[in-house]
């Protein structure tokens, strides 16, 4: 089988220009193709991981990645899937997750003569001319076809800034950049991002009288169904420090049922005669195929000393054992208690279980936290250091587990 029919028989392809010349170049090698990643936090997420997979998959059939950061469309903000304008970064912020970004790509992409580049937007469009660009760029843009733009029609709805509205002209001149600098003949991305990719495809017909592609990739969905991610607020970071390896495979064991195998097929790197014959499975093999998928994934991203560890905390913990040695942990300093206590909202803020004393609260007053396996039955529940130097083992709900020590 070849990659094409590879990426439809795993449900990756949403949306291209042109199928018959899309497949012939993939097939075959011949193209050079980009992924755009704006620089807006300082970890990549779930989201951007199957974007990843996407190019090591196309790099392994003997076509070229080019990893775009988004240095320069940052400053501005993609309205793509927003109902919000997004927060205004300084430069030294977007430079800095850029850092981060790079640090992580190079983990999954390999790099190097005449296989995948990194280049910048920052590069270009921090120096271009407004007026050149009006001129050369924004007549061959009709206000009425972008207003239709999926994108641009949710943002209307709350006022849509002239800045945001840019953003579509930038990622299209973005494209038309680098099929002249750097011969890249297609452009990958989110199914979110459809008619900013199609600005570009325009952009270099319309300038240079030739043919590029676009092709779009099928959104990873959360749990209700809704498009995850840094946009949608309910972010799986790809940094340790923010989604631990823990928490990660705990992310990925805890999948609906209905998700699992289509989880499976669009992430991991498993054949697809085995992903078939999982397929088939029904009832308690479910939960074997959600610990595949949640194993493939942590060691891809991770590596696989922490898949073990995250796969032995998890099985301990859900069969009732003792062993937290691997369990996600917050130490705690003497400052952080009040007369050598501190309270239970406290301490869900601490280890990061709650975004809110309200939250804590909701949450305790629910029955949802639990602290050695006893319920913790009012918010007025405190803890000395004397429990601390032992250890508090909280559990929120039936599977989110932290452990909790005084330094």
């Amino acid at each position: 089988m070849k990659i094409y029919d590879e990426l439809v028989a795993r449900g990756l392809i949403a949306q291209v220009t042109n199928e018959a010349e899309i497949r012939e170049m993939i097939d075959n090698g011949k193209a050079t193709f980009y992924i755009g990643f704006d620089c807006t936090a300082d970890s990549l997420t779930a989201g951007h991981f199957m974007a990843l997979t996407l190019m090591k998959r196309l790099q392994m059939a003997g076509n070229k990645p080019v990893a775009l950061i988004g240095g320069g469309t940052t400053m501005i903000g993609d309205p793509s899937g927003r109902t919000d304008m997004r927060k205004m970064l300084t430069r030294e912020d977007i430079e800095h997750n850029a850092e981060c970004f790079k640090r992580q790509m190079e983990r999954f992409i390999e790099f190097g003569p005449d296989k995948a580049i990194m280049v910048n937007n920052a590069d270009w469009l921090l120096n271009l001319n407004y007026v050149e660009l009006l001129r050369e760029v924004g007549a061959c843009f009709s206000v009425n076809n972008m207003l239709r733009a999926e994108c641009y029609k949710q943002r209307m709805e709350k006022g849509l800034s002239f800045l945001e509205f840019n953003y579509m002209i930038m990622q299209s001149y973005d494209f038309y950049y680098l099929f002249q600098h750097y011969n890249c003949n297609m452009q990958f991305g989110g199914d979110d991002q459809w008619s900013n990719m199609l600005g570009g495809t325009e952009l270099i017909r319309r300038k240079l009288g030739k043919d590029a592609h676009a092709m779009t990739i099928t959104l990873l969905p959360g749990s209700q169904g809704h498009k995850r991610g840094k946009t949608a607020g309910n972010a799986v970071w790809l940094a340790p420090n923010k989604t631990s390896p823990y928490d990660f495979y705990q992310y990925w064991r805890n999948v609906g049922d209905g998700d699992v195998m289509k989880c499976i097929r669009m992430l991991t790197f498993l054949p697809l005669e085995q992903i078939d014959e999982m397929a088939k499975w029904e009832g308690s093999q479910l939960n074997r195929a959600k610990e595949i998928l949640a194993y493939e994934l942590t060691k891809l991203v991770h590596g696989e000393e922490e898949a073990e560890k995250a796969q032995t905390a998890a099985k301990a913990l859900f069969a009732g054992g003792a062993d937290d040695a691997n369990m996600p942990t917050t130490e705690l300093t003497e400052d952080q208690l009040t007369d050598g206590r501190i309270a239970i909202l406290d301490l869900l803020l601490a280890c990061k279980l709650a975004p809110s004393k309200s939250e804590a609260r909701r949450l305790v007053q629910q029955g949802g936290v639990f602290a050695d396996d006893e319920k913790v039955a009012s918010i007025d529940v405190s803890f000395t250091a004397d429990q601390l130097r032992k250890g508090v083992r909280l559990r929120k709900g039936k599977k989110v587990y932290h452990k909790v020590i005084l330094g």
